[in-house]
């Protein structure tokens, strides 16, 4: 049996559909609904069962005979808003659960994938692997920096595979229930359904206009990874999952643009709240990636840009 926990959000939704394309059906996804329009990201999906997140964190006290049938953790299932100001709750949701998790599937050597974040880095470089670099800006990078760090104490003596994957911007089907913390890709598409204006930033901490740079990867190359590390039992440790190559707003908007037929872009100023809490550069180190033996090229920003709108007009997204 496979677990997806967060299987019905973004990535985890993408993830289980990929499961499917592969021949794989037995999965268990773990989530929580009370946000009630996540549940579309699973309509066409094929799983063996549904169980609420506090259910599941149940079990996994217990002793119930289908624990053992489980071969492989993909845990995607946290509180992703970098402005959530409830710091309790943060480290609850992506520390403690998250620990429990790990401690279970040790404790069984069950492959254990999970999500980590970019946001551990804050706006310092370089963006690698390494002691010393997570310098996070919010509570959510700090609950995501905490639990790295556990990791990497733990793996000189694990026994099983544990691999952390440091999302960067990601993007793609699938994350219309996420709001504001919805990709810049989704929103500026939404700007310009309503409209024939998108709005970028104004300029900010030494860049110009719509010049912040970040680094954008396609939600199909994440799962790929994921996908990739679960096909190799024998690799562990953290790693970045982002492109390499960072892309500035400007381009985005205008890739959007460019897909959609119409549209101009307007900035404005960038705002008091997220002075001091924002990440206008980020770009993936891939030394570690490559290294371990993941050699597949990544989607271009302009590729899955087109991909991702087509899929939204198909799907009656917008």
């Amino acid at each position: 049996m496979i677990v997806v926990t967060g299987g019905a959000g973004f990535i985890g939704s993408n993830l289980v559909h990929e499961l499917n394309k592969s021949g794989a059906s037995d999965i268990l996804v773990v989530d929580n609904l009370t946000q009630a329009e996540k549940f579309r990201n699973l309509v066409a999906a094929r799983i063996t069962d549904y169980q609420d997140k506090e259910d599941f964190a149940k079990a996994l006290r217990g002793s119930a005979t289908w624990l053992d049938q489980i071969e492989v953790v993909f845990h995607q299932g946290a509180c992703s808003s970098t402005t959530e100001p409830d710091g309790r709750y943060m480290l609850r949701n992506n520390y403690q659960y998250s620990r429990e998790l790990l401690e279970f599937c040790l404790e069984r050597k069950i492959a254990f994938i999970y999500a980590s974040s970019a946001a551990v880095y804050g706006a310092g470089s370089p963006f690698r692997e390494e002691p010393g670099t997570e310098r996070p800006l919010n509570v959510y990078g700090y609950s995501k920096a905490l639990f790295d760090s556990l990791v990497l104490r733990l793996l000189p003596v694990v026994e099983s595979q544990v691999v952390g994957l440091r999302y960067f911007n990601v993007f793609g089907p699938r994350e219309a229930h996420k709001g504001p913390m919805a990709s810049i890709v989704l929103q500026l598409d939404d700007q310009l359904s309503r409209g024939d204006k998108v709005r970028l930033f104004g300029p900010t901490r030494g860049y110009e206009a719509g010049e912040q740079r970040r680094d954008f990867i396609y939600v199909k190359d994440v799962v790929h990874v994921a996908l990739w590390f679960s096909s190799n039992p024998e690799k562990s440790g953290i790693f970045n999952c982002g492109t390499g190559r960072s892309r500035t707003f400007n381009e985005v908007a205008s890739q959007v643009i460019r897909t959609r037929g119409h549209g101009e872009i307007e900035y404005i100023p960038f705002p008091d709240s997220l002075r001091g809490h924002y990440q206008s550069y980020t770009e993936a180190d891939l030394s570690l990636l490559r290294g371990c033996g993941y050699s597949q090229e990544f989607v271009t920003l302009e590729e899955g840009v087109r991909e991702y709108l087509t899929w939204r007009t198909d799907e009656g997204e917008v």
